[in-house]
């Protein structure tokens, strides 16, 4: 009792704590997801406006004359009347919230080749250095419009992100890309600079994290694991990292999938010290149930046991008393199995001594059938007789095989046997024999169809049916023989008209020396089905009564095909 109270208390606490911190794993990433969400939903709002004008500025036709015309010293100066309402003001300055429009910060023409076409007066376009402007550049022109972030002045005072967007430009008369239009400017702030123990937010671009909010020393560790996240392509996965002594969780999500620009990733830092104090509160009050359950078990187990006792003692006199009882029956199963044994030797020894006599009686009535002057009524009789040693030798045959198979000494000499053949063997035979019954026999059997077997046996299992079929008949009545091949297996079924078996007699129909209603007017002994059944199992098959009502009776018998010989060419009874 108290190992299952301490199992349960310690598998609690695991169970607890898991899902402790996996709860609120998952309430950060659902507030990281719902922060990004929102501030995407604001910057495509932005995007489209500025995507929007900005589309309607490259079409304008002096842009289109400039660069289709190759008169590149005119492209700045058209661009800088038509892109005027769209850049910042530097002497009179206004937010975007206030103007309602998205100030750019600069803007450039890229070549066909993706290459800068520098500006004459970087100052009337937006000054950028060297580096900056390599950061614009593409291998090829897009075709659709992309989306960026440019990272100037990093690890100094001055350090910012703009965020990119260049749309391509296309000829009007060849409707190809000749050029691409990029501006930048500032991004909604990401960066946000929150308390100590609130989540932080910025952008992480080239290897370099641009959040204001943390200290120098934080941000490298931050660099160093989304380093260690790209490599291992598990980017927008939550990880733990420690940031100063204090275990932090880390979310990452790219800002523009698919982009021709190199790839930006929002990055989200949050402090976990106050939730491992929860967790730690946590774990002390299941500590505290578990100490208090332990000793209500410990006083429970202690009454129990007391009440368990009695039971438990009059369990092992129960016990020896059942060991006692199952000595007994098994010496009385082994009494049974030695009785079995010595009927099963009888039977056989009987069957052995029983054919001399009953050949010397036939070889007596014989002789005596061969004398000459014979009164009619004397010579009946003796006809009578002689047929019934057949009958009686019938009987022996019978129970020699089944004695043999009782005592597991027959053994099935598998190999390919004619189906078809012997059918129409042993129907020759039936159509030699008087009929008195006039019975019409039919056969519907494919040639050449080859089982699983032993002639002679297989050739006894169809004797018994037929013969069977043939006995409990009427008169004008019918026998349909048909085989078939299904499911691997091979299906011959026997049916005859004449009465039906009664359905508390179909059970026992099996069993030797059972005999059905007609038994007392039909010729027999009542081993037949039985030995043909026995007969069908060792064949690795079965026989069964399908159906016996409505003036008609049918058996089936499963072999298997003589497919099967190669995989047990020999089984034992």
């Amino acid at each position: 009792m108290m190992l299952v109270v301490a199992g349960l208390t310690a598998a609690g606490l695991f169970v607890a704590q898991r899902n402790a911190t996996g709860a609120l794993q998952q309430d950060l990433q659902r507030q990281f997801q719902a922060d990004l969400a929102a501030l995407h939903n604001v910057e495509e709002i932005r995007y489209a406006a500025l995507a929007e004008r900005c589309r309607a500025l490259v079409t304008k036709p002096r842009i289109h004359a400039a660069l289709e015309d190759n008169a590149l010293d005119l492209l700045y100066p058209s661009a800088k009347d038509e892109l005027r309402d769209i850049m910042e003001d530097k002497k009179n300055p206004q937010p975007d919230e206030i103007s309602g429009v998205p100030h750019a910060r600069f803007y450039r023409f890229l070549n066909p080749t993706g290459a800068m076409l520098p500006p004459p007066i970087p100052e009337d376009v937006g000054p950028l250095r060297g580096d900056e402007e390599e950061q614009l550049t593409l291998k090829t022109l897009p075709q659709t419009s992309q989306i960026g972030y440019l990272l100037r002045g990093a690890g100094t005072d001055q350090e910012t992100i703009d965020e990119i967007i260049a749309l391509p430009i296309t000829s009007s008369e060849t409707n190809e890309v000749i050029a691409a239009l990029v501006i930048g400017f500032k991004p909604l702030e990401v960066a946000q600079k929150r308390g100590a123990e609130e989540m932080k937010s910025g952008i992480w671009l080239k290897g370099w994290l641009h959040l204001p909010a943390l200290a120098e020393s934080a941000r490298g560790v931050v660099d160093q694991e989304m380093t260690r996240l790209l490599a291992a392509n598990q980017i927008e996965r939550s990880s733990q990292i420690d940031i100063e002594g204090d275990p932090h969780l880390l979310f990452s999500k790219r800002l523009n999938p698919g982009s021709a620009f190199g790839a930006a990733y929002e990055v989200s830092v949050y402090p976990l010290k106050t939730a491992l104090a929860r967790q730690d509160r946590l774990r002390w009050q299941i500590l505290v149930a578990g100490a208090v359950l332990l000793l209500i078990g410990f006083v429970a187990s202690h009454l129990i046991a007391k009440r368990l006792s009695a039971p438990v003692a009059k369990l092992a006199i129960d016990s020896e008393e059942n060991r006692a009882r199952r000595k007994h029956v098994e010496a009385a199963l082994v009494s049974k199995q030695e009785e079995l044994q010595r009927s099963t030797r009888f039977s056989a020894d009987a069957s052995h001594q029983l054919k001399t006599p009953v050949t010397v009686l036939r070889v007596g009535i014989e002789e005596l059938l061969r004398r000459e002057n014979l009164e009619p009524a004397l010579y009946d009789e003796l006809s009578s007789l002689h047929h019934q040693t057949y009958r009686l030798t019938g009987v022996i045959d019978d129970l020699l095989l089944l004695s043999r198979m009782d005592a597991g000494r027959l053994k099935i000499e598998f190999g390919p046997v004619d189906l078809s053949q012997l059918v129409e063997e042993w129907l020759d035979d039936l159509d030699a024999l008087p009929d008195p019954l006039g019975l019409d026999v039919k056969a519907h059997l494919r040639e050449g169809l080859l089982i699983a077997g032993e002639r002679r046996y297989t050739s006894l299992i169809l004797q018994n049916l037929l013969e069977n079929a043939r006995k409990y008949n009427r008169s004008g009545g019918r026998i349909h023989v048909t085989a078939r091949e299904e499911n691997g297996s091979v299906y011959f079924t026997v049916g005859n008209s004449g009465p039906a078996i009664p359905g508390e007699m179909q059970p026992h129909i099996f069993e030797r020396f059972s005999r059905g209603p007609n038994g007392e007017t039909v010729a027999g002994h009542g081993l037949g089905l039985n030995l043909a059944r026995e007969l069908v199992r060792l064949h690795g098959g079965e026989l069964q009564l399908v159906s016996s009502e409505n003036d008609w009776t049918e058996f089936e018998v499963r072999f298997r095909p003589a497919e099967a010989v190669a995989a047990n060419s020999q089984r034992t009874a």
